[in-house]
């Protein structure tokens, strides 16, 4: 059993993640849905067939509580993560963890001070076989010296106008996302980074709005990156891709990696690309991740690589929007 409490629904993936609870056989379920919007929790809570419960501190101290999905708005996750975060249950928090670096100061004063307390974000591209199989291969030196890379994370979703109905409307209120379109993509794409390539030194990033279908926030950004031994990359990401390719591209000294429109390929100047071979397999996020937490089925080393990668990619982000503020290269702390 894996008895789940949803502590808020204002996030666009809540309706997926009831689904995949819903639609498992293992026993995991949906036991309680709290919301701090009432109507919205309790549309939610009937949809997860889930009593909602108004009272935030009568769910925490629920002893038949396994774990907790936190779904609200970006800028709330840190009043929720101190509610929760003492209880000493797995917490799975919709990405980014945080949004400034000044609330990641508390947040790993709070991850100190609750060590036994697995934590981690809403990330998932990086799990997949094909992009484990790429950070083997990278590792193994596959590649030669890897010099360059870029990662291009986007969708439509200006143009889609999918932030229109109220629920979803706090997505172009930086107030409460944090950012916009770079922001809500982009931070996928620094997760990868950071998980393959470890800690860069500067940025410097160009972020704006070319749509005009949000006009309060930003829509499309491309930051660029730069390690101190030497490596480059670029990230692009945001609301307006209409088309094209998207993924992770790495250069290295012998052969190159990207994604062809279908699959990641590898291959030599002047040689047939082949595909990449899928030597490691994918790896459980999201809600999958936090009921194999709850069943001991991860390691301390993977999960603490993930809270690292996802707590330091907050200031890359503060960084970045720094850099396209000020016109310059940005130090990432």
């Amino acid at each position: 059993m894996a008895r789940l409490a949803f502590l808020s629904t204002a996030h666009i993936h809540t309706q997926a993640f009831i689904d995949l609870i819903d639609q498992a056989d293992d026993g995991r379920s949906t036991a309680v849905v709290w919301d701090d919007v009432p109507d919205r929790g309790a549309k939610y809570a009937a949809k997860a067939h889930a009593p909602f419960e108004p009272n935030l501190a009568a769910v925490l101290r629920r002893e038949d509580i396994d774990g907790f999905i936190i779904c609200c708005e970006n800028t709330r996750h840190l009043p929720l993560l101190r509610a929760a975060l003492p209880q000493g249950k797995p917490v799975f928090c919709e990405k980014p963890l945080v949004t400034s670096t000044a609330q990641l100061a508390e947040l790993r004063e709070l991850v100190a001070a609750h060590p036994r307390t697995v934590l981690f974000g809403g990330y998932f591209q990086f799990y997949d076989a094909a992009l484990q199989s790429a950070r083997k291969l990278i590792a193994d030196g596959g590649l030669g010296k890897v010099t360059r890379a870029s990662y291009r994370n986007a969708h439509h979703a200006a143009y889609g106008r999918w932030f229109d109905s109220p629920d979803l409307a706090w997505f172009a209120n930086p107030a409460l996302a944090g950012g916009g379109g770079f922001f809500d993509m982009g931070t996928h794409a620094l997760h990868a980074l950071r998980s393959l390539f470890g800690q860069p030194e500067s940025v410097w990033a160009e972020i704006g709005n070319e749509s005009g279908e949000y006009p309060d926030c930003d829509d499309f950004g491309t930051a660029h990156f730069r390690w101190a031994h030497g490596l480059k990359a670029t990230v692009e990401a945001g609301w307006t891709q209409t088309g094209g390719r998207t993924g992770l591209e790495v250069v290295g000294a012998e052969r190159c990696l990207w994604h062809d429109g279908e699959k990641y390929v590898v291959a030599k100047p002047r040689e047939t690309p082949e595909p990449l071979p899928l030597t490691m397999p994918a790896r459980p996020f999201r809600v999958d991740r936090l009921v194999s937490t709850i069943r001991g089925e991860m390691s301390a080393d993977e999960l603490k690589a993930d809270l690292d990668a996802s707590m330091d990619i907050v200031g890359w982000m503060e960084a970045a929007y720094t850099s396209a503020t000020r016109g310059r290269w940005e130090p990432i702390p």
